[in-house]
């Protein structure tokens, strides 16, 4: 089984960016499906965007266009660049590693922290 460490996270202002970084070790990387969720305080997970085995991505509607994710399977490392960013933006960003088609089986990370806020 894969395991993931989140890091990249932190404090920033509105419109600005940061780039979180997935580093995965245990297993063989480019088999999995990965994804970034994130979690506000007293809400529920949320996927935020996904890229398969294969390279193909999904984002939900709120971060179309501002984040992109990406994999690097030479350096077993999954990232989200995250552009002008927005206080709504504010959770604990996680990410996941799965096998097969369902999003949110497999690992997980331990999160990071990010805060927007002017």
């Amino acid at each position: 089984q894969v395991q993931l460490v989140e890091s990249g996270g932190g404090s920033v202002q509105p419109g600005e960016s940061l780039r979180l970084s997935c580093a995965a070790s245990g297993s063989i990387f480019s088999r999995y499906n990965m994804g970034w969720y994130r979690q506000a305080p007293e809400k529920q997970r949320e996927l935020v965007a996904l890229i398969s085995s294969g390279g193909n991505t999904n984002y939900r509607d709120s971060v179309k266009g501002r984040f992109t994710i990406s994999r690097d399977n030479a350096k077993n490392t999954m990232y989200l660049q995250m552009n002008t960013l927005k206080p709504e933006d504010t959770a604990v960003y996680y990410c996941n590693a799965y096998l097969g088609i369902v999003p949110g089986l497999g690992s997980w990370g331990q999160g990071t922290q990010v805060t927007v806020s002017s």
